[in-house]
């Protein structure tokens, strides 16, 4: 696990891939999460993303750091979502790896049930989805049950990981 420069990591990813979850399920592109500091010193999130029915899906939370001493990992909390409205509470939310230049992040769960393939830009390099798909593995998941996301200036399939 990386330790986070939490300065580093604010700001706006694009989900590239990800293993299907719930709330994925109204998105259809262009899947994003934006990171900026509240007054508390929490880290504000504002996850969105263009629905099938072409409109603006969006959802905001807190995320708190659980372990300082790598600081990359978080409990992130949604009021109103049921088992997610707790401010304080366990990890849930690990970045387990990190392109060197903060250019992509594979996030997952203590569970390794979750995952999500972050990234600045639209699009990765071949050689940086390797890195990526070689840090899924490492961290005994499957690249298999990630699905590209699609993204407006980048891929505009739906495929598994091991795929393409």
């Amino acid at each position: 696990m990386p330790r986070l420069d939490l300065d580093r990591y604010l700001g706006t990813w694009r989900q590239l891939a990800a293993v299907p979850q719930y709330f994925n399920l109204a998105c259809a592109r262009d899947t994003q999460a934006n990171y900026s500091l509240d007054p508390q010193g929490d880290i504000a999130v504002r996850n969105t993303c263009t629905t099938w029915a072409n409109t603006r899906n969006e959802i905001s939370g807190t995320a708190r750091v659980t372990d300082p001493e790598t600081n990359a990992q978080l409990h992130v909390s949604f009021p109103g979502v049921p088992t997610q409205d707790q401010l304080d509470g366990p990890t849930n939310y690990i970045v387990t790896a990190l392109g060197p230049d903060y250019s992509w992040a594979l996030v997952t769960d203590p569970s390794r049930i979750s995952g999500f393939v972050l990234a600045r830009a639209a699009a990765l390099d071949a050689d940086a989805w390797q890195q990526v798909r070689a840090a899924i593995t490492t961290v005994g998941q499957n690249p298999c049950v990630y699905l590209t996301s699609p993204t407006t200036g980048g891929d505009s399939r739906i495929v598994p990981l091991c795929v393409g």
